[in-house]
């Protein structure tokens, strides 16, 4: 498995199809740009092969009809979470430059292995070609694709980046394509062994299009915290996935049951102020392929869906 090479080949057919896709392909200090959305129009279809290069070519992502809502769905599926959710499609990395701020994720991660994330995964890459996403609403200038680059230890051309804002339809479906990766996280925090996880299926209603930034990162993290639905195959002892289970949604914080625009500001839009609690979908399956026993937990939370997504 190398998660970069396969994200490579997802981000050249999605070049290739540029012009369909309404995307804009740039160079930054000769790393190379694709915009799904700042400068770019993007779209649905450029949002769902965004997801899937944050995967890196490891699951699927479709859309669906979303029962709660009655609108459409972000569904997503992996036979390998460990690799694809957490190694790739989690944004661990704060990208950083002068007046320049993104949240980072995809498989470049595993190649820079800069988080302590790694440390516990036991996975690390070695690629002369890197892949990324940014979710921001700057296009990344070339101080920013050079720190990148030496991060990973590859040239400035060994550098792809995907970038969109949280307020476009691609940065929208590509954050509400996280259901099964918040989980996986979620499990991490909690202690549990991730490698027990086989696969990973989620789905959570696709928002409204925000008019700006925070509003965007308020209506997205809405949809999987209050109707994300996410069901894990583990394997193992059964004490141990009842021990954790009740832990696992959203609800097992203090903080949920409020837009999270609102909590958002009540924690200064500092996500790491937030109990690490809340980031979770709202109801989560634990299917135990060893023993065939299935727990679920966690609730529904539509009251809060339709007050975030009407504005």
């Amino acid at each position: 498995m190398n998660l970069n090479r396969r994200a490579l080949a997802f981000c050249e057919s999605l070049v290739d199809q540029a012009a369909e896709l309404r995307v804009g392909i740039s160079r930054a200090g000769g790393s190379r740009i694709i915009d799904l959305g700042i400068e770019a129009r993007g779209g649905l279809e450029a949002g769902r092969r965004m997801a899937e290069i944050a995967l890196a070519g490891y699951g699927e992502v479709s859309f669906v009809p979303h029962t709660l809502t009655g609108g459409p769905g972000v569904m997503v599926r992996t036979d390998a979470p460990l690799e694809a959710c957490m190694a790739s499609q989690y944004a661990g990395w704060e990208v950083k430059g002068t007046k320049y701020f993104a949240m980072g994720s995809g498989p470049m991660r595993a190649v820079a292995a800069r988080e302590e994330l790694f440390e516990h995964l036991g996975y690390r890459e070695v690629a002369g070609h890197v892949v990324g996403l940014l979710e921001t609403d700057k296009l990344p200038p070339a101080e920013v694709c050079h720190d990148i680059a030496q991060k990973c230890g590859v040239a400035d051309q060994g550098v792809t980046l995907l970038v969109a804002p949280t307020h476009s339809q691609a940065g929208t479906v590509q954050v509400v394509a996280r259901s099964v990766e918040t989980a996986m996280h979620k499990l991490h925090e909690l202690g549990f062994d991730l490698s027990r996880v086989e696969s990973g299926w989620g789905i959570a209603p696709l928002p409204p299009v925000a008019a700006d930034t925070l509003a965007g990162i308020g209506r997205t993290n809405d949809a999987i915290l209050y109707g994300g639905h996410v069901v894990l195959y583990v394997r193992g002892d059964q004490a141990s996935i009842d021990a954790v289970g009740p832990k696992t949604p959203s609800s097992a914080s203090s903080d949920h049951g409020r837009p999270f625009k609102e909590i958002f500001a009540a924690y200064d839009h500092d996500f790491y102020k937030i109990d690490k609690q809340l980031f979770s979908p709202a109801v989560v399956e634990l299917v135990n392929l060893d023993t065939g026993i299935t727990r679920r937990y966690g609730e529904f939370a539509r009251y809060v869906l339709e007050s975030s997504f009407a504005g």
